[in-house]
């Protein structure tokens, strides 16, 4: 059986009907048998996406309002402005920050695949090890699962949605 076909969202209603002050993730494509994921995001002023590297999925992402800046790996700022589309290529790093007016954007990228639980690899303990790990559930985002690579993680850089406050 064909699938059809069928408007999602209109972005300019979309925006025109969050909150001002609403941040996080306004929208994000939920349909069943989806091969692609996408979010919009806004930022507050001033706010920004900490130093992070996506190291399976290359993102693309489309200025929708607001300006800013990403900063890469390598030390370069792309100046970002509405209409702006950009290619976050795996493995690169990068990190956000809204300018003055807010950042609000659109990221699109494959689909990742579901968290499964598996067995854990067993391994020999060292001498060198000093007790167990540190819990990590607070960097995990609530909305998509994903573990953030930031230590203090204030959105997530896959769904954009806000952690909750420490």
């Amino acid at each position: 059986m064909n699938a059809t076909p069928q408007v999602l969202a209109v972005l300019d209603d979309l925006l025109a009907s969050a909150a001002p002050d609403e941040r996080g993730a306004l929208w994000h494509l939920a349909e069943r048998g989806r091969e692609l994921d996408a979010n919009v995001v806004r930022l507050a002023p001033g706010a920004a996406v900490g130093e992070h590297q996506e190291d399976t999925l290359d993102v693309l992402l489309l200025v929708l309002a607001g300006g800013g800046r990403l900063r890469t790996g390598d030390g370069g700022i792309l100046d970002l402005s509405p209409t702006t589309v950009t290619w976050l290529p795996r493995t690169s790093r990068r990190a956000l920050e809204a300018g003055p007016e807010g950042l609000t954007y659109l990221t699109v990228h494959r689909r990742r695949p579901g968290l499964a639980i598996t067995s854990a690899p067993v391994r020999a303990p060292t001498a060198q090890e000093g007790g167990e790990a540190p819990c990590t559930l607070d960097l995990v985002c609530p909305e998509c699962g994903r573990l953030s690579a930031d230590r203090a993680p204030r959105f997530c850089s896959a769904c954009g949605e806000r952690f909750p406050e420490r």
